[in-house]
């Protein structure tokens, strides 16, 4: 039985309002809406309990809410749910590796290459502009569900890794750059999956660990990138053996995925076993809905200065005397941190549902910590950029997997890969942007500090940065018609079928007695 939640933080619908709420929210094009009304019928059964793979089920029934209606299926958690999950984690690691193979020894390989840094840069900013490339297909490949994502995500890792080496081997920068490009196009695949993949396996209260695991999976790739990275390639001809290196692990990493499973035998929540809106519905249902756009703006600047920041640290710390090793450590605590906070913040989530909450606390300490970050550089001692950027990531970490959910929710019954894939491609397409952008702020001549120092780039970032915070700070402030965005839909459905189980089981117990 569960535990009984603040009544504050879960609404409980009566049935009436439950079916009124269902009816009112469902989208169906012109096609499925002449679909039988016995199908319709099929897709809004809630069932009876939730067991695990090795227990037995609690009652193999459950109840059509609306004909009333018995019939023999349970919502269950299976434990290959946590395969599938793994293998997720995987690809993100290595993904986000991928993506920082250059950067945390940019000058090195620019020395091996023989071109300059901002080709370096390039790398990163070219495999951020893939992922928008490719977004249209990742949607409707997650929409299928999560498995065809994860074995494009895989093929394309493999393909774009072994040409990469065969680029660096040779020493053509060409080639490297389209082995980067196809790992690019490969990332959207597997770092949109998680919300959709959560949905279809787990219940209410484990969705946004599962997410958060899953997503957070990318950044702790990009810190192992920071960190050995310098350490496989020391000087410039050492630079094929750390792609060749690269392209090993993340061989095999790809391999699992041919055996994860497409979708649980029953499905887990009421609301994972309805039938899900046809993408352009959930895409029109996004674009009317002035709480997605709120967040989905704040969510994608903070992702896009993330990326910039990630990208270019090696050249921002550069110019006052830290070496690459140093430079390295840096973006290792930004991400290691936060790794750390967001594993103690999503459980807590997970059971309370304050995503609203934790959300309007966290954006102000990350727009806080870009301006913070501006002073830290030119002290050019250690301590200072590595408590900014340790709190920097707590707070950037512990917020993705918050916001990824809570976009679920206010969205419901939109499919959740359309905001997943949006807000991580808006993310994206700024995060390119703001590396070229700071890129070109750097001061060559230095004129206001060191040669090379990105002191402009650090003030343009802490400026967009507290420029968005209030943007979340609004919601459900009614004075400025957002009051709905302090409703979770997709929760109140999964709690409203579970009251109706309740209410079906002390019937039948009284009539049995």
């Amino acid at each position: 039985m569960r535990a009984v939640r603040p009544a504050s933080l879960e609404p409980r619908p009566s049935q009436e309002a439950l079916l009124d709420y269902r009816d009112s929210i469902q989208m169906e094009d012109s096609t499925s809406a002449k679909a039988p009304v016995e199908e319709t019928q099929e897709d809004i059964a809630f069932s009876t309990s939730i067991t695990d793979d090795t227990s037995a089920s609690r009652g193999a029934a459950s109840v059509d809410v609306r004909g009333g209606a018995v019939q023999s299926e349970s919502l269950r958690l299976y434990k290959r749910r946590f395969f599938g999950l793994f293998q997720l984690v995987l690809l993100n690691v290595i993904v986000s590796w991928d993506w920082l193979t250059f950067s945390a020894s940019s000058k090195t390989c620019a020395q091996y290459f023989n071109v300059n840094e901002t080709a370096i840069n390039w790398l990163s900013t070219a495999f951020l502009f893939a992922f928008a490339a490719i977004s249209p297909l990742t949607l409707k490949m997650l929409h299928w569900g999560p498995k065809p994502a994860i074995l494009a995500a895989s093929g394309l890792i493999l393909t774009g890794n072994w040409i990469r080496y065969g680029g660096a081997r040779s020493n053509n920068f060409g080639v490297v750059m389209f082995g980067q490009i196809l790992i690019g196009l490969a990332q959207p695949f597997v770092l949109a999956a998680p919300t959709r993949y959560s949905d279809l396996w787990f219940t209410d209260r484990g969705r946004i660990s599962a997410t958060a695991v899953a997503s957070l999976a990318n950044p702790l790739g990009g810190a192992l990138g920071q960190l050995i990275g310098p350490l496989w390639a020391t000087k410039p001809s050492e630079v094929p053996n750390m792609v060749l290196y690269t392209a090993i692990i993340s061989s095999l990493a790809s391999i699992p995925s041919l055996f994860v499973p497409a979708k649980p035998p029953t499905p887990p929540t009421a609301s994972s076993s309805m039938k899900k809106p046809a993408l352009c519905a959930s895409l029109h249902s996004l674009a009317s809905n002035p709480t997605f756009w709120l967040v989905f703006v704040t969510f994608s600047v903070y992702v896009g200065f993330f990326n910039a920041l990630s990208s270019l640290i090696n050249q921002i710390l550069a110019p006052y005397g830290f070496t690459e090793d140093q430079a390295g450590i840096a973006g290792a605590v930004l991400i290691l941190v936060g790794l750390v906070s967001s594993a103690i913040v999503s459980p807590i989530i997970d059971r309370n549902h304050a995503y609203l909450t934790t959300i309007k606390l966290l954006v102000p300490v990350i727009g806080l910590s870009y301006l913070a970050f501006i002073f830290a550089p030119p002290t050019a001692t250690i301590p200072a950029p590595y408590i900014i950027l340790a709190v920097l990531g707590a707070a950037s970490f512990s917020l993705v997997p918050v916001t990824l959910e809570y976009l679920v929710e206010v969205t419901w019954p939109a499919s959740p890969e359309v905001s997943s894939v949006l807000t991580w491609t808006g993310g994206q397409i700024l995060g390119a942007i703001f590396i070229i952008t700071m890129g070109a702020m750097k001061d060559t001549k230095g004129n206001n500090g060191p040669k090379n120092n990105m002191q402009h780039a650090l003030i343009f970032e802490a400026v967009f940065a507290l420029a968005v915070v209030p943007l979340p700070l609004i919601i459900g402030i009614k004075k400025f018609g957002l009051g709905g965005g302090v409703e979770n839909r997709r929760f109140m459905v999964d709690e409203g079928g579970d009251r109706l189980i309740e209410q079906r089981s002390v019937i039948e117990g009284r009539s049995a007695a």
